[in-house]
């Protein structure tokens, strides 16, 4: 986008037209991040004008979850939605925002804890997300669409259909979750952390979402146990075990995102690379030592 285009986009909703400075921040591989300085407040715009289908986000959701977020007292607050434009505006958050290594400092890896327990605990959000279910929804467009994959990546259902089958041995109850935590969207003010981005937000379990984060995060094993004692206090061998296959989960999922991105992507960033490591990482898992343990322990729970 042009700055030309960018500012007859911004002139569009009344409370920019009076701005004073517009960067561009990093991040972002679905959608445009702005912040947007007026003579009142600062703000983040964030614009998509891709066509996100094949990756199942819904843009209402990610409107209402943001507000539902921002209600629980971890979420930016959100002041304008323009559908039509492709654009949300939320206040910007003062704070660092997170790298893998900042989890290192166990303060900063007990505020990532507490915030994920203030998202679970805050209003219910629109829309569910399970992962079984959107992996099997990537994979058809994969098919259908003819997108290149790992020559072995269906090697591994029976492997994963299992996993499903343990958690389903006891169902937990769903929470709100944002499914996506990378560092990039944990912000420590020092006093608490915030969490943004709710692309891929909906009602889920725990264990993913605190899966999600050691997996995209490069926690190694004794980072993994801290986060869990934080977040669970007294964490069972099921709890560890969830998290655990929780990772697992999200590497065989979302690998899949990074190839459907290869095949779709206009940006200049090497999705194939991202999709290969998440995958690799699965198979790490699947064919380790611990994959029948971390099966019956998740059973138990």
């Amino acid at each position: 986008m042009t700055d030309t285009e960018l500012d007859a986009l911004l002139d569009q909703v009344p409370r920019l037209s009076d701005r004073v400075r517009v960067e561009e921040l990093s991040g972002g591989l679905t959608n445009r991040n702005y912040r947007v300085d007026t003579p009142d407040a600062s703000y983040v715009v964030r614009h998509s004008s891709s066509d996100t289908r094949l990756l199942g986000i819904d843009r209402e959701a990610e409107h209402l979850n943001s507000r539902a977020a921002a209600e629980a007292g971890v979420g930016a607050q959100v002041f304008d939605y323009r559908p039509d434009l492709g654009v949300l505006v939320i206040g910007h958050l003062l704070g660092r925002t997170l790298e893998n290594d900042s989890f290192g400092d166990p303060a900063v890896l007990g505020r990532a804890a507490e915030a994920c327990r203030r998202l679970h605990a805050g209003p219910r959000f629109t829309g569910e997300f399970d992962m079984l279910a959107r992996q099997a929804a990537y994979r058809q467009t994969v098919r259908e669409q003819g997108f290149a994959l790992p020559g072995r990546y269906d090697d591994h259902a029976d492997a994963w259909h299992a996993v499903h089958r343990a958690l389903a041995a006891r169902p937990r109850v769903t929470v709100p979750c944002n499914n996506d935590l990378l560092a990039g969207n944990f912000i420590d003010d020092g006093d608490r952390i915030w969490l943004i981005d709710y692309e891929y937000s909906g009602n889920n379990d725990v264990e993913f979402e605190l899966g999600n984060t050691v997996t995209e995060c490069e926690f190694p094993p004794e980072r993994i146990d801290a986060y869990v004692e934080a977040y669970f206090h007294r964490p069972t061998a099921g709890d560890r075990a969830r998290v655990r296959l929780g990772a697992l989960r999200s590497e065989y999922g979302w690998s899949l995102w990074g190839f459907i991105q290869a095949a779709t992507s206009p940006l200049d960033f090497d999705f194939a690379q991202w999709g290969r490591h998440r995958y690799e990482k699965a198979v790490a898992t699947f064919r380790g030592p611990h994959f029948d343990r971390l099966l019956a322990e998740a059973a138990d729970a």
